[in-house]
């Protein structure tokens, strides 16, 4: 991988080049970002790989919907295998399958049973999403470099470890490196959530830390809940998880994090499948699966939440075998000042 990331170094320059005179034009209203008849908080990231953008948007939907607000959620709908705009959710009921939408607008929908999209075109989707249920406020999933829609509120999350892990490969723009945009572009974000996962806190480095100059800065962290049964949706203590020889799938874009808390809750990780981010499992996958599982004399499959919305289809080819998913929630460190902080931009917004 690093040696294909090599060849392609040359690359950087043009990338970036492209990056620089597109935000250049939207400063200079040469591009202009078009409003929309809603509230709109757009959750992004600068980097590639799991920073934890869904977990962020769940944790602002759920936040927004409970201050009464009738909320909604717009995603490009990553992996999917349709386009346009699909109405995903009428906060009642789901409309399309997780094919159609993508694995993290569907989890999102499920988890917070509000309306929801997808649309490649923000503003239409928006408009669209709007029309069809009457919202008054929508979370952008994946919106920082997506600037045709206008925002009140830009949070950008990123990873603790990304930040202060500096490498060749990683705070370099795409695509030798990791980085969507530099940190430079940090200067349009409202406020910056620090994510440390299941770590404890670190100070950021100091030459990092000047691009967070000004910004309202908060910081989060990944919570352990439970094993839920992937078809029959029942909770399960964490303990009774504990020391289980069991086979672990992922398909996300850090697995590493998830095989750690999986260590921490003393789940054997020794016995695992790793697929690729956003993953689309077919027969072939679940035959494998099927395989590993009986092969290593497995009790039960275990594996993340949005894996688990797939593999749920597969219901005849996994009914002699058990799959559970670890609930994960986003936590703020300091909720309620997140939460003044949110809902009084939002009273401000013009």
């Amino acid at each position: 991988m690093k040696f294909v990331k090599l060849l392609l170094a040359p690359f950087v320059l043009l990338y970036g080049l492209i990056i620089s005179l597109r935000n250049l034009f939207f400063d200079k209203s040469v591009f202009k970002s078009e409003k929309v008849n809603a509230k709109v908080i757009s959750i992004g990231n600068i980097n590639v790989g799991g920073s934890g953008k869904t977990p962020l948007v769940i944790y602002v939907t759920n936040l927004l919907k409970n201050s009464g607000y009738k909320v909604g959620v717009l995603s490009r709908g990553y992996g999917r295998k349709s386009s346009g705009y699909k109405l995903v959710s009428n906060g009642d009921e789901i409309l399309t399958s997780v094919e159609e939408c993508g694995d993290e607008i569907y989890h999102t929908a499920l988890e917070c049973k509000v309306a929801a999209a997808v649309s490649e075109n923000r503003v239409k989707g928006a408009k669209r999403l709007i029309e069809d249920t009457g919202i008054n406020s929508i979370v952008l999933d994946d919106a920082f470099q997506h600037r045709w829609i206008d925002r009140d509120i830009d949070i950008v999350i990123i990873d603790q470890s990304f930040v202060n892990t500096k490498s060749f490969f990683t705070h370099n723009l795409l695509p030798l490196g990791d980085l969507r945009e530099g940190f430079e572009s940090l200067i349009r974000a409202d406020s910056i959530i620090l994510n440390r996962k299941f770590l404890e806190k670190e100070e950021i480095k100091s030459e990092i830390k000047d691009h967070f100059e000004g910004k309202k800065i908060f910081t989060s962290y990944y919570k352990a809940i439970s094993f839920v049964d992937a078809v029959k949706k029942i909770e399960y203590d964490l303990d009774d998880f504990k020391g289980q020889e069991s086979l672990v799938v992922s398909g996300i874009a850090n697995p590493k994090s998830f095989l750690n808390v999986l260590s921490k809750v003393h789940v054997n990780t020794q016995n695992k499948m790793i697929f690729r981010d956003h993953k689309n499992y077919t027969l072939k996958e679940v035959q494998q699966i099927r395989k590993q599982f009986y092969t290593t004399n497995s009790h039960s499959v275990v594996t993340t939440e949005k894996d688990a919305v797939k593999l749920s289809r597969f219901k005849r080819e996994f009914d002699d075998i058990e799959i559970f998913y670890l609930k994960i929630n986003l936590c703020m460190d300091d909720e309620e000042s997140f939460k003044q902080y949110l809902i009084n931009k939002l009273k401000n917004a013009s």
